[in-house]
């Protein structure tokens, strides 16, 4: 870029005003509180007036898996979603999916429909179950001919119908799964779900063998996803090729302020990004996406967005909606959204923290320790079958997070580290550590800080501290899987956590049923799987500084895997003995795998083949074209030097170098088009 294009950038950044926009009010023009415009553009067949009481008891047993969606349920259910969305203004109709693109893939339908030669609005059972959109286009792997074109597209009924708003219409999205002709998932959702099932199963067994009470039928798998993201003004990012092509700087010098005096952090959030904020989170609270928290993170120009947990499979299509919104609003505030992990150098990139955890509605939250942890059997148990889960699995996990932009982030910049491991804090450490050495543990009194100031309210302190460093950290009562990249669709690695927790949960059933069944008490039981799991997994137990290079070097010591890049970490995907527990489970076949493998190379290459074509013409087109003309400057001002007898050594010295350096990237340049 220019000086000149720079500074008209800068200078027009400048007079951007603030965007105003219209807030949800009622008839008298009075602000609506959230509450009372919260989901209105999701549908709730419980508020339905078509529908009638029976049918939306049937629905509700349909969606609690205890009967069949029958044809004529699914065109009652039809027709009640038509006059909802029509009386809202939609025209379009669209199954909404999630290829192995890692977006969101649309295609619309009207709803109009002749009959009998008149015009109506019309959307069928068999148009809301099933669509068929074109699968040859999408990512396949090579497991389809470019003439084997038919897919499908299969309703969700889990995930809520909902409308997109555009600025002169509505569209009625329906999330969808999208598998191919033969039944194969070309997609994210499909093995997500079946992760899902096979957890809650695996977990609601584990449940009913250690307690006593009401049957566990379904244990729900939650989530709630931290969206990290940068904002840049868009007459700045339109003067960046490497931005607009590739979602980061490839070339630029480091400022001399940026992050470093940490006065960003938490900061008062400037005028114009709190009303973009403001705005997106009136369009997610519009699509019942519970958007909580808001605030300036670590870098400049980068914030974050947390949402309230939500069921897993809903929690990650409202995650892609959050990254879409982002977008969109952006534009309107004169800004461009960056959701890549590392747009800028030398400064923090983004991650999307997956915060995880399981639970019954008759027993509460698993990961909940109670007010006595090394008392509560079941939790500790828990916590050692997911450490085990990452002895056994971390590879996987690992694989999961990998893209060619998470390469740039983890490891630094409060990024955690490639090496997969688990921090469950000083407390949950030595209790399991006692556990493991057949000790009893003393519990610790409660204690408080005290602040020196009577005006300030006492604070407990947590029994564990947070670990930053920590790619998968135990935070009070759930887990956070920090390693997880900002761009990434977030159904990938909660399906190989809840498959890899999955895996273990069933032997430990096992086990649990053979011990019962030879008479042990299941406090026991529970307390000799402590000792087992934790002392075989207690290898991937750090609480210490991941950045450490002391930590490399014991991690190695441990037998940790340690892929550095995502092209390391995807040959894990083709490697069959790490992925015998996601067959068995049934989450993905031996083909879906393959295939995985293959979309995932070939877009690993695609996306550094874009960068190393954006680097190469923006040295002939920005770099060589600016070098050469500084260098003609500098010969005619030493040719004018030496014309009044005067030695420009500064200016030799300055032409020297830049030669220099232009002949070694003239050189880099070749090679790499070679």
């Amino acid at each position: 870029m220019t000086k000149a294009v720079r500074s008209r950038a800068k200078s027009a950044s400048f007079k951007i005003p603030t965007r105003k926009f219209e807030v949800p009010c009622d008839v008298n023009g009075n602000p609506l509180r959230v509450s009372e415009y919260y989901g209105e553009n999701v549908f709730d067949f419980l508020k339905s007036e078509i529908l009638t009481k029976q049918d939306k008891n049937d629905l509700q047993d349909v969606l609690q898996k205890n009967k069949e969606l029958t044809k004529d349920l699914a065109d009652k259910f039809a027709n009640a979603v038509l006059n909802w969305a029509t009386g809202k203004g939609a025209t379009h109709f669209t199954h909404w999916f999630q290829p192995m693109t890692g977006s969101t893939a649309e295609k619309h339908d009207a709803f109009l429909s002749i009959e009998n030669g008149k015009p109506i609005e019309k959307l069928s059972a068999s148009q809301l179950i099933q669509g068929e959109p074109d699968a040859s286009s999408f990512p396949n792997g090579g497991s389809r001919s470019t003439f084997e074109a038919r897919g499908y597209t299969s309703w969700d009924l889990t995930s809520p119908i909902f409308l997109k708003t555009h600025e002169n219409g509505k569209t009625l999205t329906i999330p969808t799964a999208f598998v191919s002709y033969h039944g194969d998932a070309l997609d994210i959702k499909t093995p997500l779900l079946r992760s899902i099932t096979q957890l809650s199963k695996s977990a609601a067994k584990f449940l009913n063998l250690t307690s006593e009470g009401d049957e566990v039928k379904t244990v729900n798998i939650s989530c709630g996803c931290e969206q990290e993201y940068f904002l840049v003004d868009k007459s700045l990012y339109f003067e960046r090729p490497d931005l607009v092509m590739g979602g980061r700087t490839v070339f630029g010098a480091g400022t001399s302020r940026n992050q470093q005096l940490d006065d960003h952090y938490f900061g008062t959030v400037p005028e114009r990004v709190l009303a973009f904020m403001q705005e997106v989170e009136v369009e997610l609270y519009r699509l019942g996406v519970p958007a909580k928290t808001r605030h300036n993170e670590v870098a400049p120009g980068q914030f974050e967005l947390a949402p309230i947990f939500d069921s897993a499979n809903i929690a990650v299509d409202q995650n892609q909606m959050i990254m879409s919104v982002l977008q969109s609003v952006a534009i309107r505030h004169e800004f461009v959204c960056l959701l890549h992990e590392k747009p800028f150098m030398g400064i923090n990139g983004s991650g999307k923290h997956l915060n995880w955890s399981m639970g019954s509605a008759e027993f509460g939250n698993m990961l909940e320790p109670s007010d006595k942890p090394h008392l509560n059997y079941r939790f500790l148990t828990t916590v050692a079958v997911i450490c085990e889960a990452l002895n056994r699995h971390g590879g996987s996990l690992r694989t999961a997070i990998a893209s060619h932009s998470n390469d740039h982030r983890l490891g630094a910049n409060e990024a955690p580290p490639s090496i997969i491991s688990a921090f469950l804090g000083d407390t949950l450490t030595a209790i399991l550590e006692a556990y493991a050495d057949g000790k009893t543990y003393t519990e610790e009194d409660t204690s408080f800080l005290d602040l020196g100031a009577d005006q300030l309210a006492r604070l407990v302190r947590d029994n564990t501290d947070r670990n930053r460093t920590s790619p998968f950290a135990f935070t009070g009562n759930k887990f956070e899987f920090r390693a997880v990249g900002s761009s990434q669709n977030v159904g990938i690695p909660l399906t190989i956590l809840n498959g890899a927790v999955a895996d273990v949960l069933n032997d430990v059933n096992i086990t649990i049923e053979k011990e019962l069944e030879s008479g042990k008490a299941i406090k026991d039981i529970l307390m000799a799987l402590i000792k087992d799991l934790y002392n075989n997994s207690k290898r991937v137990v750090f609480n210490g500084d991941g950045y450490s290079q002391e930590w490399q070097v014991e991690a190695e010591k441990r037998g940790l895997p340690n892929m550095r890049t995502c092209a390391d970490a995807l040959k894990l995907i083709n490697d069959g003995s790490q992925n015998t527990f996601l067959t068995k489970l049934g989450i993905y076949s031996e083909g879906e795998l393959k295939m995985r493998y293959n979309v995932r190379v070939e877009r690993y290459c695609k996306h550094r083949e874009i960068e190393f074509r954006t680097l190469i013409n923006m040295i002939h087109k920005d770099i060589f074209p600016a070098a050469v003309e500084y260098k003609g400057m500098l010969a005619a001002s030493i040719d004018d030097q030496k014309e009044v007898g005067v030695e420009p050594k500064v200016d030799i010295a300055l032409l020297t170098n830049i030669n220099n350096k232009m002949n070694e990237v003239y050189e880099k340049t070749l090679k790499l088009q070679e």
